[in-house]
C-alpha cells in the first residue's frame, strides 16, 4: 500500500515531505487496535490523507479547521468532486489558452476578485480557491484583515490546476472512513473524544514565528499569539487526562535563539523531538531551506 501523501492544495507548513520522519513516532498502540483520529488544524491534510491510506484499524475520523473555506472545500470533494473537477479542468483550458502572461494575470486578478466576493459560494468558491492556489505566488494562502484573499498573481505559464486523478482519488479516501469535516476552533474536537477507547489527535497548529518578520499566521482572520500556544498546551494536558494520545508540530525557536525556551518550558513534562525540514513558502528565497522543527507529544510507546 502506498505511505504518499496526497494533498489537493499547497499549503504553507504542509506536513507532505515530513510524513516519514512524523511516522517514526507515531504511538504503537494505533498499530495495534481500532482507535478515534482527531486532527484539529487539518491544513492541506498530508497527515490525514497518509493517515487514511495507511490504518485500515482508524474507525472514525474528525478533521476541523477555523479556515470555513478550507473546510467547505473539504467537503465538496468528498460529497461532489464530480462538479468540482468539470468546473476546475475548465478553467485550466482557459488560463491556459491565453497566449501572453498579462492576460493571464488579468484572469488570476478576475477570478481572485469573485474568490472574495461573498455571493461566491459552493462549488464555484471551491473552484476559485484551487486556481488560485496553482496560479497564485508560491502556493501561499493568505488574508488579509478583512478576510480577503491577498496573495500576488504567480507568473506560472503551464501550471497544473485540474488534476481530476488526485482530486478522485482524494474523494475515496475521504469516503473511505467514518469521517466529521468540522469548520470552529480547535478545542470543540475534543467534544468527539471516546472514553471507551483509544484517541490519537495530531496537532499542526499556526507555528509561532521564529523571528519578529517571519510570522506567517494569516490563515485565516486573525492571529495565533503566544497566549494561544499556551491555551493549546492547556488544551493538550487536558486531552491527555481523558486518556488520548497526540503529537503536535510547531516551530523549534531555540534552534534560532538558544535563549528562547518557551516550549520546552511550556511542554517539560512531555516528549520533545527534533526533526529536519525543508521549507520552499517563504518570499524571500535566501530564507528557504533544511531547518529543524518540535515534534512534541504525550507519553507513549513507540512503535
Amino acid at each position: 500500500m502506498s505511505t504518499e501523501a496526497k494533498p489537493f492544495l499547497k499549503w504553507a507548513g504542509g506536513k507532505g515531505q515530513l510524513i516519514e520522519q512524523l511516522s517514526a513516532y507515531l504511538p504503537k498502540r494505533i498499530y495495534e487496535e481500532p482507535f478515534t483520529y482527531i486532527e484539529p488544524f487539518v491544513g492541506g491534510g498530508a497527515m490525514l490523507f497518509y493517515m487514511l491510506r495507511t490504518f485500515p484499524n482508524m474507525q472514525k475520523v474528525v478533521i476541523n479547521d477555523i479556515n470555513e473555506q478550507l473546510i467547505a472545500t473539504y467537503r465538496i470533494i468528498k460529497d461532489d468532486v464530480g462538479s468540482l473537477i468539470v468546473r476546475l479542468s475548465e478553467m485550466e483550458q482557459q488560463y491556459q489558452s491565453l497566449p501572453s502572461e498579462e492576460e493571464r494575470k488579468q484572469m488570476f486578478l478576475s477570478v481572485r476578485e469573485r474568490y472574495n466576493d461573498q455571493s461566491c459560494v459552493g462549488v464555484e468558491k471551491s473552484t476559485c480557491l484551487l486556481f488560485l492556489n496553482r496560479t497564485c505566488f508560491n502556493g501561499l494562502y493568505r488574508v488579509n484583515g478583512k478576510g480577503r484573499f491577498n496573495v500576488p498573481f504567480g507568473k506560472y505559464s503551464n501550471p497544473t490546476i485540474c488534476n481530476a486523478e488526485l482530486l478522485r482519488e482524494d474523494s475515496r479516501l475521504l469516503n473511505s472512513k467514518d469521517i466529521e469535516i468540522c469548520f470552529g476552533s480547535y478545542v470543540d474536537t475534543a467534544r468527539v473524544i471516546d472514553g471507551n477507547g483509544l484517541t490519537f489527535f495530531y496537532l499542526d497548529p499556526p507555528y509561532r514565528p521564529l523571528s519578529e518578520t517571519s510570522s506567517f499566521t494569516a490563515y485565516a482572520k486573525g492571529d495565533f499569539n503566544d497566549d494561544d500556544q499556551r491555551e493549546l498546551a492547556d488544551f493538550c494536558r487536558k486531552i491527555s487526562q481523558r486518556g488520548c494520545l497526540w503529537m503536535q508540530s510547531n516551530a523549534d525557536c531555540s534552534s534560532k535563539n538558544p535563549r528562547d525556551t518557551f516550549f520546552e518550558e511550556l511542554y517539560q513534562n512531555y516528549n520533545i523531538e527534533r526533526i529536519y525540514a525543508s521549507r520552499n513558502i517563504n518570499a524571500n528565497a535566501a530564507k528557504r531551506g533544511r531547518l529543524t522543527e518540535l515534534l512534541i507529544h504525550s507519553q507513549y510507546e513507540l512503535k
